[in-house]
């Protein structure tokens, strides 16, 4: 009975003597592979794409950073739910264990395009332009092909450059650019914006015309009927001729209004029914690809939320501008994820202009995405003209309008978000407020 625990007993105390087995070393995290091997090479591939990755791109980048005059850092790698987070800041938790002065590069690819982002970090003391508006005058930026890592990681390396010490930026290889936008100098999307923003202001000039037209009319009317009180003053007295008068320039006021809204109205109508279904037929094509990645998956969930909010708004009210002008923003959107391009905010000053890839100085401490027109006259200290929308004082009495900003943003989330350019929640707003797809 005994001998079993003698037998367990003694087997303890060997065990008690025998030296501890080493524990198996986690993997250590992102940044820390990437500055660890960065000290031996400041141009880090991850493993996983190391075998048959082309040579001449890794060529291309080594030069364009040996002739930067400052130290360059790129870190090639996958689309993983790390990298794809948001708040994760790569270049500067890479900067922070590096602890050098330099441009980090992070480039990961998503189902063969290439993108990513930079940070130049300058030595203690040294200024110069920021890098994020050297990439926005850069008119050529969006024009360069993502399909190969280099080239856009070249440019942001000229660019940088241009940020460090103010040099020129050289000439883009036809090579590098997209082939539509060697062929014709736009992008599809740039062709499509600007059609649009063409469409807007030829419906602008007719309601001009429509409008002076109008006030013609008017000046000529006044003058007839004050010929015909002077011939005949025995069947007329001056009351008579002041409501008279009163009630043609009520009716004149509201014309010259009315023709300018409604051509305004129908223009961003129709702007709205063309980008529906243009991205119905985007995220169809989409969700039909065999390989669904959680990258292709969060476009097309995302995609559909804008596109569904777009008919919501669409269908709400069709004389109204502030959900006609949602539903054109929130279908371009929804667009440009089902296509695969980034996600960019409209302007905010005029949502129907081209989207906003530029960022004008609002206030002293905020700046909000604006077109190139609007940026540029922000820079000129004047505000500007921005949707206009159509006001009604007491009485049903038409006002001047008003830019739209203006507004209760309580009364509209249109208002409350810029039309997405504040944040980025309109889609999810118009669902709270007006429900789902009708």
């Amino acid at each position: 009975m005994f001998v079993p625990l003698r037998r367990l007993a003694l087997l303890f105390a060997v065990l008690a003597f025998l030296p501890p087995a080493p524990a198996q070393a986690a993997a250590p995290e992102l940044p820390d592979q990437i500055a660890a091997a960065w000290r031996k090479d400041p141009l880090y591939v991850d493993p996983a794409m190391r075998p048959g990755f082309p040579r001449s791109e890794l060529d291309r980048i080594r030069a364009a950073a040996r002739a930067a005059g400052f130290t360059v850092y790129v870190a090639l790698v996958p689309n993983t739910p790390y990298t794809r987070q948001e708040q994760v800041d790569l270049p500067t938790l890479l900067q922070a264990r590096v602890g050098q002065p330099g441009l980090y590069v992070i480039w990961r690819v998503s189902d063969e395009y290439w993108y990513g982002r930079a940070e130049l970090f300058r030595p203690a003391g040294l200024k110069g332009r920021d890098l994020t508006r050297v990439q926005l005058d850069d008119k050529l930026d969006n024009k360069i092909t993502n399909e190969r890592p280099a080239p856009k990681i070249v440019r942001t390396i000229q660019q940088a450059g241009t940020a460090y010490d103010g040099r020129p930026l050289p000439e883009i290889p036809a090579s590098d650019l997209e082939k539509e936008s060697v062929r014709s100098g736009r992008s599809t999307t740039d062709k499509e914006d600007l059609s649009a923003y063409i469409g807007m202001g030829v419906g602008g000039v007719i309601g001009f015309l429509l409008t002076l037209i109008l006030v013609l009319r008017h000046r000529r009317r006044p003058s007839l009927a004050s010929g015909r009180s002077g011939r005949g003053k025995s069947g007329r007295g001056k009351s008579g001729r002041s409501k008279s008068g009163r009630g043609r320039s009520s009716k004149a006021a509201a014309a010259e209004l009315e023709p300018a809204t409604q051509v305004h109205l129908s223009t961003v109508r129709s702007q709205a029914d063309r980008w529906i279904p243009k991205a119905g037929r985007a995220l169809r094509t989409l969700e039909k690809r065999r390989e669904q990645t959680t990258d292709l998956l969060d476009r097309r969930d995302d995609a559909r939320a804008r596109l569904d909010a777009a008919k919501t708004l669409r269908n709400t009210d069709p004389e109204d501008l502030l959900t006609l002008t949602g539903a054109f923003v929130l279908a371009r959107q929804a667009f440009q994820l089902a296509s695969g391009n980034d996600l960019v905010p409209p302007c905010f000053f005029d949502p129907t202009h081209p989207s906003g890839t530029f960022h004008a100085a609002w206030s002293d401490d905020t700046e909000v995405p604006a077109c190139k027109t609007c940026a540029e006259t922000v820079e000129r200290g004047r505000t500007p003209r921005g949707l206009l929308v159509p006001m009604k004082g007491l009485l049903g009495i038409d006002r001047a309008p008003e830019p739209y900003w203006t507004l209760d943003p309580e009364d509209s989330p249109m208002v409350a978000t810029g039309f997405g350019a504040l944040s980025d929640d309109l889609a999810e707003r118009v669902e709270r407020v007006y429900g789902g797809v009708r």
